[in-house]
C-alpha cells in the first residue's frame, strides 16, 4: 500500500472560454504539479468543483489523470457523497479506474448522527478494496466528526487517513495523539494551508492543499522542511506563503485560486454557477497584492 504522506494538491478542473473542460489544460495543470515533485493529486474534490461536473467529464478527468500520474505520482480520487449507496458506487468506480485511494467528505447537508458517520464509512469500507481517506471539514458540511467516531473506525483497516480541516487546534491534537498512538500508519493531512506547519509539528503528515495549484514547489519545499526538522527554514517558507494562503480564501474555494491561475497565465477559466467571479473589490486587491508579493520577491510562483 502507499503511503499518505507529504504534499497533496486539490487539483481545480480547468474550463475553457465556452465553459467547457479544458483537457489539454488539465494535463498541462498536472504535469506541472508533477515536474514540481508534488507528492500526490487529488482529483474531484471541492477544489475540483465536482458538484458541477457531469457523469462524462468526471470519466475523463479521471482517465486523464491516471494516465499522466502513472508510477510518477499518488492519484486520489474524491467520492464523497450525502448518499452512502452513491458513494460506495463511486468509490467502486474509483477502484476500477486505478486510483491509489479515495478522499471521502463526510456526509453533508442531511447531517447524520455520530452514529450515522461511523456507519457511514464503515459501509463503504466493507464494500471496497480501495484505502480510503475520511476528510472532516465540518465548515462546509454542517457536522463535525468527533474523535471518538474516528477512534472507532481506527478498527477498520482500510480507512487510512484522515484530511482534517476543522480548524480546531485542540481537536487536531486529540487526533494525531490518538491515530499515533493506535496507528502509527494512520495518516493524518492538514485540509487547512494556513495549519500544515503547526499540524506537522504536532505529528501530522503532509497537506491536501489548495495554495500548491499556483505553488507545489514552495508546499513540497515547507513539507519536506517540517519533516526534515529544519523548522527555521520551514517557518520562513510558511512567513511566505501566509499572504497568498489569505489571498486564496478571501472568497470561497477555488473562486480566488482559479482567479490567481488566470494572472499567471495558467489553465482555469472561471468557475461554474453557483459559483462565480471574484467581486470586482477583491479582483483588484488580488492582482495588486499579488504583484506586489512578487516584485518583493515574497511570492515564487514556480510557471514552468
Amino acid at each position: 500500500m502507499k503511503s499518505f504522506t507529504g504534499a497533496f494538491t486539490a487539483l481545480i478542473t480547468p474550463f475553457d472560454d465556452e465553459g467547457q473542460m479544458d483537457q489539454e489544460g488539465l494535463i498541462h495543470l498536472i504535469r506541472r504539479q508533477i515536474k514540481n515533485g508534488i507528492d500526490g493529486l487529488v482529483v474531484l474534490g471541492t477544489t475540483g468543483e465536482a458538484p458541477t461536473l457531469t457523469k462524462e467529464e468526471k470519466k475523463l478527468i479521471i482517465e486523464v489523470a491516471k494516465k499522466e500520474c502513472h508510477e510518477r505520482t499518488t492519484f486520489i480520487i474524491g467520492t464523497g457523497s450525502y448518499s452512502t449507496r452513491q458513494a460506495i458506487e463511486d468509490t467502486l468506480s474509483a477502484e476500477l479506474a486505478g486510483a491509489d485511494a479515495a478522499l471521502i467528505v463526510t456526509p453533508y447537508y442531511n447531517r447524520p448522527t455520530q452514529e450515522g458517520l461511523y456507519q457511514h464509512f464503515k459501509a463503504i469500507a466493507h464494500a471496497t478494496n480501495l484505502p480510503i481517506i475520511i476528510y472532516n471539514i465540518a465548515g462546509r458540511t454542517g457536522q463535525n466528526m468527533q474523535t471518538e467516531t474516528l477512534a472507532r473506525l481506527l478498527e477498520i483497516p482500510a480507512i487510512v487517513g484522515i484530511k482534517e480541516a476543522s480548524g480546531n487546534i485542540s481537536q487536531i491534537n486529540d487526533v494525531i495523539h490518538l491515530t499515533k498512538a493506535v496507528r502509527p500508519d494512520f495518516s493524518v493531512l492538514s485540509g487547512d494551508d494556513a495549519l500544515t506547519l503547526p499540524m506537522m509539528a504536532l505529528g501530522g503528515d503532509g497537506v491536501i492543499s489548495v495554495i500548491s495549484n499556483v505553488f507545489p514547489l514552495e508546499v513540497k519545499n515547507l513539507v519536506e522542511s517540517i519533516s526534515g526538522g529544519d523548522f527555521e527554514l520551514a517557518r520562513e517558507i510558511h512567513f511566505r506563503l501566509m499572504p497568498m494562503v489569505k489571498l486564496a480564501f478571501m472568497e470561497t474555494n477555488p473562486i480566488p485560486i482559479k482567479a490567481m491561475h488566470r494572472l499567471f497565465d495558467l489553465p482555469a477559466g472561471v468557475c461554474r454557477l453557483p459559483l462565480c467571479g471574484l467581486s470586482r473589490e477583491n479582483a483588484l486587491k488580488l492582482q495588486e497584492e499579488l504583484l506586489a508579493l512578487i516584485s518583493k520577491n515574497i511570492a515564487y510562483p514556480k510557471l514552468a
